[in-house]
């Protein structure tokens, strides 16, 4: 009664609520609340969920596949889950954890991500201008020819990230960790590199590279 109460939109208000494994695609649930709610495994595919809470939600390997998700998502899980051509265009994903996720085609152009846990992340071709990456972690994560300019990467674990032709054209890496980092052929026009560790960092093809040499 409870998932045929939602699918309806009677009510928008379900913090804690369990609804592991549940089907919930192509649903409308804009600003609905389901903050701290148990949606391990739930089909949100397709769905609008623009405004909504998930605040501390458990989504590992929910289906979030071409969801709208400009939403509130502060601490939640989402190990696993598919976000596949998911619209988090300035979400609020501060202390999220994504390990394991797939992003592909997913837009995060200024999303809220300091301090979220994207360790080895799939995030080729992402666009994540000027997004708010501060003390995230992308270590091994691929980034390959990703748009981070304009972004905040201050103080971010970037340890073999690969940023191969990455356009990083004014992003902020002021004490980032870019040890071991490949950044072949990125774009650093205008980038702030203050007190950012480059140990074994791969810089060739890159204007850096090039004053140096």
């Amino acid at each position: 009664m409870t998932v045929d109460t939602i699918r309806a939109g009677q009510e928008k208000n379900f913090p804690g609520i369990d609804l592991e494994d549940e089907d919930l695609a192509d649903c409308q649930l804009e600003k609905i609340n389901l903050a701290g709610a148990n949606l391990v495994g739930t089909d949100f595919s397709r769905s609008n969920l623009k405004g909504a809470r998930l605040d501390g939600a458990n989504l590992m390997q929910a289906d979030l596949q071409r969801t709208d998700l400009r939403a509130n998502l502060l601490g939640a899980n989402l190990m696993q889950a598919d976000l596949s051509s998911a619209d988090l265009r300035g979400s609020n994903l501060r202390g999220a954890n994504l390990m394991g996720a797939k992003l592909a085609q997913a837009s995060l152009s200024g999303a809220f991500l300091s301090g979220a846990n994207l360790t080895g992340v799939n995030l080729k071709g992402v666009d994540l201008r000027g997004t708010d990456l501060r003390g995230v972690n992308l270590n091994s994560a691929n980034l390959k020819g990703a748009n981070l300019s304009q972004a905040d990467l201050q103080g971010a674990n970037l340890s073999e990230t690969n940023l191969e032709e990455a356009d990083l054209r004014g992003a902020n890496l002021a004490g980032a960790n870019l040890t071991g980092a490949n950044l072949l052929c990125a774009e650093l026009e205008g980038s702030n590199l203050d007190g950012a560790t480059m140990e074994r960092t791969c810089l060739l093809g890159t204007a850096i590279a090039q004053q140096t040499s």
